[in-house]
């Protein structure tokens, strides 16, 4: 093992099984992830945004917003009409 990665040297190479576990994370991220910035942003939740947008969690954080701080808003919102 240790020829091989002198022979590569610096180089990282990814496996097929690697590649798909990166694409799938990031479809199953994506949508999250927008879903979450759009709420955070008509909700001006200007700090949420900007943590969502540089803070990658594999969609937990974009989760626990949407389900739990986007709410809060909403229903203020409601209760106000």
């Amino acid at each position: 093992m240790k020829i091989k990665e002198k022979e590569r040297g610096n180089k990282m190479e990814l496996t097929a099984q690697q590649l798909n576990l990166m694409i799938l994370a990031a479809l199953w991220a994506l949508p999250w992830k927008g879903v979450a910035l759009w709420k955070a942003a008509q909700n001006k939740h200007k700090w949420w945004f900007i943590a969502l947008l540089v803070v990658n969690t594999l969609a937990i954080l974009e989760i626990i917003y949407i389900f739990y701080f986007s709410k809060k808003k909403e229903e203020s919102r409601i209760k106000d009409n």
